[in-house]
């Protein structure tokens, strides 16, 4: 199993640069951050730093989406770290949530994202991709490679993850459901001919390491909050009770007032008093290093391939340090 690590590019950018190199030392993987421009810093600006000041670590947006940037402004950015660093890029993309919506915009339709997929991986590797109806090449690109994967929750997005996507992003670590989720994406894969196997798994969501577990569910209580806003979309496009989403899900965001943005992704985020103690403990990693171990082994029998840690929260270089020490060579041998 791979780690990686999901930050918000808070200022000052030079900390994440510094928690992400916390990260290689400790073993991690992949540095990935959030990207929504008017909440946060410029990420690709912030990978370039991150790029330039790790050897190994893989670096990419979770995630992109096909509205904020023309489709090969995007490629070109990927392929331009690639040839300065090596190919250590990876295009994490969704419809996309608050960077729209607090632009006032609504999320892309699974249709556009299905395009922009193509194109994107295509523009960014060298090849040629229509885009707005116009083909296009980027002629100076070479050698870069650049992977896509798709974040999903509903039954459409999930088989377009496993149509196109050469990963899956899923934002939540609760057994269960990771199951359920992929199976459904593995399934479209060998729909379309694809080889299962060959859809990596990403699981992320929040880790915590400590014993307080009451404090530590309140540090990670606004992660239900996030997801509700994916889960109500779900609800409002497909019904509470219609089969098509596990009601393990739905459930739980009967009692969902509204979000406000300015507090999305951070501890005490007000808008997340209707999130009970059980879905952060099922979405989230919480406790001792034991308990990690002991759901992430769960999760690699599921065929999850990497866990990326949310560390928006007080406890980010206890946490990183102890993954170090004893999760990640657990889970790794």
């Amino acid at each position: 199993m791979d780690f990686g690590l999901v930050l918000q590019t808070d200022p000052p950018a030079s900390a994440v640069v510094e928690l992400m190199r916390r990260a290689e030392r400790n073993g991690f993987g992949y540095g990935w951050t959030f990207d929504s421009a008017v909440l946060w810093q410029e990420p690709f600006v912030i990978h370039s730093q991150i790029l330039a000041r790790t050897e190994r670590l893989i670096v990419g947006p979770m995630v992109t989406n096909p509205g904020t940037r023309t489709w090969e402004v995007t490629a070109s950015t990927f392929a331009t770290l690639n040839e300065m660093y090596g190919n250590r890029t990876v295009c994490g993309i969704g419809r996309g949530d608050s960077a729209l919506r607090v632009a006032g915009r609504k999320p892309n339709t699974l249709a556009r994202l299905e395009d922009a997929i193509d194109a994107i991986r295509d523009l960014a590797e060298g090849r040629e991709a229509v885009v707005d109806g116009s083909t296009m090449r980027i002629p100076w690109i070479e050698d870069s490679r650049l992977p896509v994967w798709m974040a999903a929750y509903g039954p459409k997005a999930l088989a377009l993850a496993g149509r196109k996507a050469d990963g899956f992003i899923l934002q939540l670590a609760d057994p269960f459901l990771t199951e359920w989720m992929v199976k459904a994406v593995r399934s479209a894969a060998a729909e379309a001919g694809r080889d299962p196997d060959a859809v990596t798994v990403c699981v992320a969501a929040p880790a915590y390491v400590g014993d307080d577990l009451d404090h530590a569910r309140e540090q990670c209580r606004w992660f239900g909050g996030m997801v509700g806003n994916h889960v109500a979309d779900l609800v409002s496009r497909y019904g509470e009770h219609s089969g098509a989403v596990p009601e393990s899900l739905t459930a739980y965001i009967k009692e969902r007032q509204g979000y406000d943005y300015a507090h999305h992704g951070r501890a005490g985020n007000p808008d997340t008093a209707f999130v009970p103690d059980e879905i952060v403990d099922r979405f989230c990693l919480l406790g001792p290093v034991e308990a990690h171990i002991e759901k992430l082994e769960r999760l690699r029998e599921l065929g999850v391939g990497q866990f990326a840690v949310y560390a928006m929260h007080d406890a980010k270089e206890r946490t990183l340090d102890a993954y170090g020490e004893h999760v990640i060579p657990a889970l790794t041998g």
